[in-house]
C-alpha cells in the first residue's frame, strides 16, 4: 500500500491573523469534528517556571509565547524548532476549534476555508489568564504572564 503524501491530513497553514499578527487560516474547508492537525508530534519536554524565569529574555519569550502553562510547568515542543501549526492558534471567545482530552484540536463547527481557526484559551489551562486589549483594536489576547497556547495536555 503507497504511503499517504505529506499533505494527507492538512487543513491549516500559519496566515495572517485577523485577530493578532500570525495565526491559522483554513486551506480547504474543514468538517465538524476533524482532527485538525493530523500528524502532529504531540510529544511535550515539560520546564519548571523557575528555570523558565532565569533565562534570557529572547529565550524566555519562546517559552512564554508558545508554552502550555500548567501550574508550576511551562510544556513545549521537545525542540522550539519544532512548533507544528498548532502551535499558532490564537484565543477568541468565540472558538471554531476545541481541545480534546489529548490537547488535539477539533473543529467545533465546519470551518470554510480561508476562515481563520481559533480556541478559547480558557478551556484548557489550569489557571485564570489575563486578558488585555491589544493597542488600536477591541480584540484581546492573552496577557504577558501567561502568553501562548496554553494546551492543558
Amino acid at each position: 500500500m503507497p504511503q499517504p503524501l505529506p499533505h494527507h491530513g492538512v487543513y491549516a497553514r500559519i496566515g495572517l491573523s485577523d485577530l493578532h499578527g500570525v495565526g491559522v487560516r483554513a486551506i480547504r474547508d474543514i468538517p465538524k469534528g476533524t482532527l485538525v492537525f493530523t500528524g502532529e508530534d504531540e510529544r511535550v519536554r515539560w520546564v519548571s517556571r523557575a528555570y523558565v524565569r532565569k533565562l534570557p529574555k529572547a529565550i524566555r519569550a519562546l517559552y512564554e509565547d508558545f508554552g502550555m502553562v500548567w501550574g508550576e510547568r511551562i510544556g513545549v515542543p521537545t525542540s522550539l524548532n519544532r512548533l507544528s501549526v498548532g502551535w499558532y492558534i490564537n484565543h477568541s471567545e468565540t472558538p471554531n476549534v476545541w481541545a480534546d482530552d489529548d490537547g488535539r484540536f477539533r473543529a467545533l463547527r465546519r470551518i470554510r476555508k480561508g476562515e481563520e481557526l481559533l480556541a478559547d484559551y480558557r478551556t484548557f489551562a489550569d489557571e485564570p489568564l489575563e486578558f488585555r486589549p491589544v493597542a488600536g483594536s477591541t480584540v484581546t489576547r492573552r496577557g504577558r504572564a501567561t502568553q501562548g497556547r496554553g494546551r492543558g495536555r
